[in-house]
């Protein structure tokens, strides 16, 4: 993220939250959903909604406040945010490769963003479950790169940037 920071990314985090109660979603939660309710995961102001230390915001970084399912666009102003930046192209990390990772690429990409997904900065349960979604789903709906083709990619852009504003 540093190094992304520094080739001048955008970096925008978009945590899962609900209250005490999971309120914010059905009575009846099923799936995913389920788990995250009969496990006590994601509630506001606990560990496990927390941002892990290594990858804390810093200045300029962007919180997404709201995303209470799968998919990243459906319950957020995400869309809003990348658009009045004039950001076309998004990278995804995270977690489950399989779940909210996929959401939010498979929507990013009927949105019409250039989609990145880094096959070695989201994970799953399982290796079989990684494997099979960055074989056969992420190219499907974006363009998979490993975190270090990404940085060559973005420095590669800065320096071309760099040097045809050195030019005019």
């Amino acid at each position: 993220m540093e190094k992304a920071r520094a080739a001048g990314a955008t970096i925008i985090y978009a945590p899962i939250s609900f209250l005490p109660g999971y309120y914010e979603i059905t009575e009846h939660p099923y799936g995913i959903l389920k788990g995250v309710v009969d496990s006590n995961a994601f509630v506001k102001g606990t560990w496990g909604a927390e941002i892990v230390d290594d990858l804390k915001p810093q200045d300029g970084d962007i919180v997404v406040e709201g995303k209470r399912g799968l998919d990243t666009f459906a319950s957020t102003n995400l869309d809003f945010i990348l658009r009045s930046r004039g950001i076309e192209t998004i990278a995804l990390g995270g977690f489950l490769t399989n779940c909210c990772v996929e959401s939010t690429m498979r929507t990013g990409y009927e949105r019409g963003y250039n989609v990145i997904t880094l096959t070695d900065c989201t994970a799953t349960l399982s290796e079989e479950e990684q494997r099979l979604a960055v074989e056969k789903n992420y190219p499907m709906f974006s363009r998979p790169m490993t975190h270090a083709q990404f940085i060559s990619t973005l420095e590669g852009e800065a320096a071309e940037v760099a040097t045809r504003g050195y030019e005019s």
